[in-house]
């Protein structure tokens, strides 16, 4: 019994940390849900009416910061985009972390430098999704963008890629 409630804990533990880097991303437009549902539901706009626009308002942000992040080419406003997503998330994981090192970690110090560590790699897991989340593709100087093939030719009317101009889209 005592191995089989090890093994339990070690994959609820795994479980739990799993969802906190995969929802790590999403810890902006879930601020900005709550903040749009609690001001709608104090303001009078009843339970549906502030699910709605709290949900609206969510998707709303991931959307555009998404969007954002993805068709600006300066990387001042890319790294800003990157860190207004970031930066929450790294809060979230210092104070999940640092409530989880309460269950085995007496030292307060030792808490700290856990939560610390826990705070970065989670706030750079949300970087690094959100830079995969909003890929960008290459363009050419007339701003069309280049499509390439699963080959990795392109498939504009002018291949560069290979020495005949007969196989272009192949």
């Amino acid at each position: 019994m005592l191995a089989i409630g090890l093994v339990l804990n070690t994959l609820g533990i795994g479980l739990f940390c799993w969802a906190i880097f995969t929802l790590a991303v999403y810890a902006l437009p879930f601020f900005v849900t709550l903040s749009i549902g609690m001001t709608a539901f104090q303001s009078g706009a009843g339970l549906i009416g502030a699910l709605l626009l709290a949900t609206a308002g969510g998707a709303l942000t991931l959307v555009l910061g998404q969007v954002a992040f993805a068709v600006t080419r300066s990387s001042a406003l890319r790294i800003a985009i990157a860190t207004a997503f970031a930066a929450p998330a790294a809060v979230a994981g210092y104070h999940v972390v640092f409530a989880l090192s309460h269950i085995g970690v007496p030292s307060l110090a030792w808490r700290e430098i856990f939560a610390c560590l826990g705070a970065v790699c989670i706030g750079v897991t949300s970087w690094t999704r959100l830079m995969v989340l909003a890929k960008t593709g290459p363009f050419e100087p007339d701003g069309e963008p280049v499509i390439t093939s699963s080959y990795g030719r392109m498939a504009r009317g002018d291949d560069r890629s290979s020495p005949s101009s007969s196989n272009r889209f192949a």
